[in-house]
């Protein structure tokens, strides 16, 4: 299984989040599925990208060109994909991958999870998605959403479209028993 991490690409973060994103990516890489990303080599991507190169696994980096600078990207990719734009790199991304995991992470982060959402919501994918809820980070943002649907603005089932955890392991689970 082809797995995209969307994720904060901050090296500033506590380190808590990118020991947990470490484990995610070793947990991916034992369970041999493959790591989509956006091939950075900071925050939360890199952490992920780290451990599933600790146990040699396949991880596919997608980067615009205009990435392609120093200390952006991960070097040790499987493979590294570039394109011209970043709306391209999220649509590579959708296509490559079988299940979304949202780590914690800011404006960028936040815009591809909705996007991943509002395409399943909208039927034009089919594919897991789950929000990595690693210290409680999406409690409030998962408040704000069921509010949403109290007050109407979205539907009780647009809830149901994502598997929310603390645990990679959890995580990585319903993704295997995803039907």
């Amino acid at each position: 299984m082809n797995i995209c991490i969307y994720g904060a690409a901050s090296d500033e973060i506590d380190k808590s989040y990118l020991e947990c994103g470490e484990k995610l990516g070793v947990e991916i890489a034992s369970r041999k599925h493959s790591l989509i990303f956006g091939g950075g080599a900071t925050g939360l991507m890199g952490a992920v990208a780290r451990g599933v190169n600790s146990k040699n696994g396949t991880m596919i980096g997608i980067a615009p060109h205009f990435f392609d600078i120093d200390g952006v990207l991960y070097k040790h990719c499987t493979e590294l994909i570039f394109t011209d734009t970043m709306r391209q790199r999220k649509e590579m991304m959708e296509q490559k991958s079988d299940a979304f995991i949202v780590t914690p992470g800011g404006i960028g982060t936040f815009e591809e999870f909705l996007e991943i959402l509002t395409l399943r919501s909208l039927g034009r994918h089919k594919k897991p998605i789950a929000l990595f809820n690693t210290n409680g980070y999406y409690d409030k943002f998962v408040a704000f959403l069921q509010n949403s649907v109290e007050q109407k603005f979205l539907r009780k089932e647009d809830m149901d479209l994502m598997f929310i955890s603390d645990s990679e392991n959890a995580i990585i689970d319903y993704f295997e028993n995803f039907s």
